[in-house]
């Protein structure tokens, strides 16, 4: 009877101790929350010899959002500090102008056909696109055709957005070109720096290499990265579910759960992998445990926080005793008077690099004439030569032909490449080194649709067709961002009758925004004389002209433009009543003794405001100064400056765009919306 009770005893206390077992693991996070300006976190004391991987994987959020939420942790983290932890799904970051906004998990972003998809990275990857980004262009960085992005995005034929998440084939075509051999991977939730490394079988320095711009900001789910691969065929496994198996000899006393918790094993798993449990588990009995390799393997936590290092680390500058600067254009080249152009733009430079050696640079400019058209011979033989070769940085190249060569070199030779004039170049997809001074056209409309609705959200807002109809892609950008926004619009056809049919949408309370669909002088002329008919009948009505970068070119029209309070976007502009403007032209006429060309954009300024910035940063960060080139700051005559990286391995393109206004008191004013 004593048996029988102290044996009951025992059952309810390994009863109780299960049960409480269970609500432990049925507690995830079991953390004190606290609300910071309306956002949830956790908080979270660090353990001894703990990083910042081995919290994240903790709290299923990215180091680079617990980074935000505590400045400074990226430094390095003490024993016993106090960290605040994002909620999942509630987690806050922090926009370019500093404004706190949700970061929208991956899953739950801008509805589209995939968003949320998982996908065989074997055969298939995700990408999400980003501003600029059109179907081609995302074809040609992958080396995927359309047809076949379209097959596996039915979708993306009626256009793509910001955020919306692409289904891409993965590539598995083996270059001879050893360097060009790589596969895409998305970033799964829960996946580092280094459990990546080991799904591809790489050090975590490869995969640094192959995407020059991954950071702890970049890492994030569900963005893309290239890895090396030498075989087109091989099945890769992601890490964190790779498994093997061990086996295991029972011993008296061990239960099932005992087994599946020293080996982090599902009993379930143990079980499948094991048939002759039906009969029981039995001492001396052989198990076949089908181990994750991540528990195997498990990292240090020395490991850990020196994988978080090589994201965060920014390379120190790399000084030179002087700057060598090469300038690679066709000067002699006379084709619709291109050499004049050029020369301008090469006495703008001239005058950028004056002005650095008064501040302290130390340079030395490289000027070469690289030949005609598409004849590329006299510019493969001067590559071959070592002043070219002792470089640190390249500005040139006009076309096609040329830009290919100059990148080839500057991969091969690890040397910082400018191109100037260029805005289809597709070099910059798979080149690191590229810097694009030329804003792509998408980026443009993105930004300074963005830039509208910030403006005039609170305003009557009418599109005004007719013409050539030559703005559709900017409009149906605009229109699709302010049915998003719930703001809405109107519409109205441009014919003889507009005074009387426009009359009846217009409010006599507030501002009239009037958005043309065409930037054909004509039909803006035409237009401004049908709105001056509306006004003189109704002088109450706030009537406003929103506009296109070509606009700035029609000089007949600046009176009408002031007269309406006109706003035009344009990723260049030039204020005539700048003093710094004033003073550049004088002088270029001192050194020249000639005017600047009548061009829009100026090729003197171009050639300016380019040196001015690349000599600065070159100045400033050493040859390498990629990383910190958000970092350079710069008086420009006529570009706004804001490059961005395109992708984690490619290079940098300027995003820079002005919103300009020409008031009704007469005066210009021009707002960088850029960032």
């Amino acid at each position: 009877m004593v048996n029988s009770r102290l044996m009951s005893k025992i059952l309810s206390f390994v009863f109780l101790f299960f049960l409480l077992l269970n609500n432990i693991e049925a507690q995830t996070l079991p953390y004190e929350t606290v609300t910071v300006e309306g956002k949830s976190f956790y908080k979270y004391r660090v353990q001894s010899g703990e990083g910042l991987y081995a919290i994240s994987r903790t709290f299923s959020v990215s180091v680079a959002d617990i980074i935000r939420s505590n400045p400074g942790s990226n430094q390095g983290l003490q024993n016993g500090q106090e960290l605040l932890i994002p909620v999942a799904g509630n987690i806050a970051t922090t926009e370019n102008d500093g404004t706190s906004s949700n970061l929208i998990p991956l899953s739950s972003a801008t509805p589209t056909a995939n968003q949320g998809v998982p996908v065989d990275q074997n055969i298939n990857f995700n990408h999400t696109v980003v501003s600029g980004e059109t179907v081609y262009s995302i074809s040609k960085m992958y080396n995927a055709s359309v047809d076949d992005i379209y097959r596996l995005n039915p979708l993306a034929k009626e256009g793509i957005g910001v955020g919306e998440v692409l289904i891409i084939p993965q590539r598995r075509v083996i270059s001879e070109v050893k360097e060009e051999n790589y596969r895409y991977h998305t970033i799964l939730p829960q996946e580092t720096l280094y459990s990546v490394s080991k799904t591809y079988s790489l050090k975590p320095e490869d995969i640094m290499v192959a995407n020059p711009g991954l950071s702890v900001e970049t890492f994030q789910i569900g963005k893309t990265i290239r890895v090396p691969f030498f075989e087109s065929y091989q099945v890769i496994t992601p890490y964190e579910t790779q498994t093997t198996e061990i086996t295991h000899k029972v011993n008296r006393g061990e239960t099932l759960y005992s087994i599946s918790r020293r080996y982090s094993v599902e009993i379930d798993a143990i079980i499948n992998e094991n048939p002759m449990l039906a009969g029981g588990l039995k001492p001396n009995m052989e198990l076949i445990i089908p181990v994750k390799r991540s528990s195997l393997e498990a990292t240090t936590e020395r490991i850990e926080n020196d994988i978080n290092s090589i994201l965060n680390q920014r390379p120190s500058p790399e000084r030179v005793g002087v700057n060598k600067i090469g300038l690679l254009l066709p000067l002699l080249d006379e084709t619709g008077g291109a050499h004049l152009r050029l020369q301008e733009y090469y006495e703008g430079f001239l005058l950028a690099v004056e002005e650095m050696q008064k501040r302290g640079a130390n340079l030395e400019l490289y000027v070469f004439e690289i030949g005609k058209g598409n004849d590329t011979k006299k510019l493969e033989s001067l590559l071959q030569t070592l002043e070219i070769q002792s470089l640190n940085l390249i500005i040139g190249g006009v076309n096609d032909a040329q830009i290919r060569i100059l990148s080839n070199f500057s991969k091969e030779r690890n040397i910082k490449y400018v191109v100037p004039f260029s805005q289809s170049n597709g070099e910059i997809l798979n080149n690191g080194n590229i810097f694009q001074v030329n804003p792509l056209p998408k980026s443009q409309l993105d930004k300074a649709s963005v830039a509208f609705i910030n403006n005039f959200r609170n305003a009557n807002i009418i599109f005004a067709s007719g013409g050539q109809n030559d703005k559709m892609d900017f409009l149906s950008e605009l229109q699709s961002n302010l049915r998003s926004s719930n703001i809405n619009y109107e519409t109205i056809s441009i014919t003889s009758t507009l005074d009387s049919s426009l009359l009846s949408l217009l409010k006599t309370t507030g501002e009239n925004i009037i958005i043309p669909t065409s930037g054909d002088m004509n039909t803006l002329t035409s237009l401004i004389e049908e709105l001056k008919e509306v006004e003189e009948t109704n002088p109450e009505l706030q009537i406003r002209l929103f506009g296109y970068p070509e606009w700035q070119t029609y000089n007949s029209l600046k009176n009408d433009y002031h007269h309406f309070g006109t706003y035009i976007y344009s990723p260049f502009f030039v204020n005539e009543n700048s003093n710094d403007v004033k003073a550049f032209k004088d002088k270029f006429h001192k050194w020249y003794d000639r005017n600047l060309l009548d061009t829009n954009p100026g090729y003197g300024m171009w050639g300016y405001d380019t040196g001015l910035f690349f000599l600065t940063a070159i100045q400033q960060y050493g040859a390498n100064f990629e990383q910190n080139v958000d970092r350079v700051k710069v008086n420009s005559l006529q570009f706004p400056f804001n490059f961005e990286r395109l992708s984690n391995w490619g290079g940098f393109f300027n995003t820079g765009l002005y919103l300009i206004n020409y008031d009704t008191n007469g005066r210009v004013t021009k707002m960088d919306i850029s960032r």
